[in-house]
């Protein structure tokens, strides 16, 4: 994972990286990016793995119709197309009632690959701490205010992650994808973190 994120920002003479969920924690787990990048965005990500227990607790209090049984197909025969499966089946976790349609289209139209899901599974998602901050790098942390899956409040303690140059935005009324619930709000974040980068 670390030589092909490496490698992409070495590609580009100023790379700004987003990473969503855990996407966000893939590169704050390389901290040769720290020298590497211009800017970064973490979308619904966080510092540590902190966020699985109480995700666990969520999806334990208010259970879905067809996840225990896609769970067990997935489980059963693990592939591109069970993951798919599963990951539609949980959607609703995802975002609010109201734009449940519009995620669950998103949901059904991305790639999905089962062996990186085994490997994070195996050797990341439990254990995931930062192995570096941005602290003067522009940085932009954006989440929905109505984030069940990845808490958000794990960034007010964790030091390295607040100071001038890293912006914290909140998007009301947004679930784990907020662009698609407010994509204006998302915009106007992404707007600021450019403005930093002029700077």
């Amino acid at each position: 994972m670390a030589g092909v994120l490496t490698e992409a920002a070495q590609a580009l003479d100023e790379a700004v990286m987003v990473g969503h969920s855990t996407g966000g924690m893939f590169l704050l787990a390389v901290p040769e990016l720290a020298a590497q990048l211009t800017g970064l965005a973490l979308i619904s990500s966080a510092p540590h793995a902190g966020w699985r227990p109480a995700f666990a607790r969520y999806a334990q209090d208010r259970p879905l119709p067809g996840v225990d049984t896609a769970a067990e197909h997935y489980a059963r025969q693990p592939d591109d197309e069970m993951l798919r499966a599963l990951t539609l089946a949980a959607a609703p976790w995802n975002f609010s009632p109201s734009a449940a349609a519009g995620g669950r289209a998103l949901l059904a139209g991305l790639p999905y690959c089962h062996d990186a899901v085994a490997w994070a599974d195996a050797h990341f998602d439990d254990s995931y701490r930062a192995r570096w901050t941005p602290r003067t790098l522009p940085t932009l942390i954006v989440s929905g205010g109505r984030d069940h899956i990845v808490d958000q409040r794990l960034w007010q303690d964790e030091p390295g992650f607040h100071g001038p140059r890293i912006l914290h935005r909140r998007i009301g009324e947004a679930g784990h994808f907020p662009w698609i619930e407010n994509p204006g709000a998302v915009r106007a974040a992404f707007a600021d973190l450019a403005g930093l980068l002029d700077t």
